[in-house]
């Protein structure tokens, strides 16, 4: 029988814990807070939809889940963080097309891609709708392809700012339409409104969830909201695809949650189980509904679709040759 020295022994025993580690460390995962990033101000959409998951997933893992508003550049500051944090699982990214999808496309001032991250999961998504103001004379899709068709150039639309969701929706319209207007981008979607309402502005493109007030009170007209099928929220405006020369506009804003890249399998498992069993709660379904979202489906695969998703804007942005 061979004897082992002592002092040999226990190196051996110290080697077997420094690898044992961050095994152990992974299976005890969380032990502490865990920071959602969102990259933009308190109040808008995609922190409200941070929020609200961050409760449950809370509630799921078992640990506070807090959120850090760090806004900028579409998004684009908080995204570079959560790009740039250690892949452990405490530090994530809530995050909407723009960040994720979008900007990496339009700006070479961006430096991440979606490569530096792990995709956990798609957590909801909400249409747009194309709005004409009162004052444009039009009530719906087949008035508005007359009309801009027969007056190249002569009107335009407005969207929250180039480069967003809201902007390549517009776009595809044009595309779709084959129509000639001019996009007038907007520092937000107050003064967008603002325009629109005092008929400064022919259309425009809001989230769904954003103009439906201003569509109720009838002082915006909804012409259809940009998803492949009508939204459940709005069943009464039809979609965009309804209408054959705009069949293959479908475009949302999404939320997904995203970890940084290279995220150990053991951490990445269970934050797509905490997600899944999140979005199946009653009460985050209601409260995502009740904002005008649609909650996804735990069964979505987010790499594939953020491959499609990817895809599409690439097209739309060749299309519209939008570059920053």
């Amino acid at each position: 029988m061979t004897t082992v020295h002592p002092l040999r022994r226990a190196a051996l025993l110290c080697g077997l814990a420094v690898l044992a580690a961050p095994a152990i460390a992974q299976d005890a995962y969380p032990s502490k807070p865990i920071t959602i990033v969102v990259g933009y101000p308190p109040g808008g959409s995609t922190d409200l939809t941070a929020r609200t998951v961050a409760t449950e997933l809370g509630n799921k893992l078992g640990v506070p889940v807090v959120i850090e508003n760090l806004g900028g550049a579409g998004g684009a500051i908080g995204a570079q963080k959560v790009a740039n944090a250690a892949p452990d699982g405490y530090t994530l990214l809530v995050g909407a097309n723009n960040e994720i999808a979008i900007n990496k496309l339009v700006t070479k001032k961006v430096k991440y891609d979606i490569k530096d991250f792990t995709a956990i999961g798609l957590i909801a998504s909400q249409p747009l709708v194309l709005v004409a103001s009162t004052g444009a004379g039009v009530k719906n899709m087949a008035e508005f392809t007359q009309k801009v068709s027969k007056n190249p150039g002569k009107f335009s639309y407005g969207s929250s700012g180039v480069g967003t969701a809201l902007h390549l929706a517009g776009e595809a319209v044009k595309e779709q339409g084959k129509l000639f207007m001019t996009h007038i981008p907007y520092r937000g979607v107050a003064p967008l409104t603002s325009d629109l309402m005092g008929n400064n502005l022919e259309y425009g493109v809001f989230v769904l969830s954003s103009g439906l007030p201003h569509i109720k009170s009838g002082k915006v007209i909804a012409l259809g909201t940009t998803e492949a099928k009508r939204s459940a929220t709005t069943p009464d405006i039809p979609a965009l695809a309804e209408s054959p020369q705009y069949k293959n506009v479908d475009i949302s804003v999404w939320f997904a949650l995203m970890a940084p890249a290279n995220l150990p399998k053991p951490v990445t498992d269970k934050l797509k189980k905490a997600l899944a069993d999140s979005l199946q709660s009653p009460d985050f379904r209601k409260k995502m509904e009740a904002s005008g979202s649609t909650v996804a489906s735990p069964t979505v695969n987010i790499d594939q679709f953020l491959v499609t998703e990817v895809a599409k804007y690439k097209k739309i942005v060749e299309f519209a040759k939008i570059e920053e």
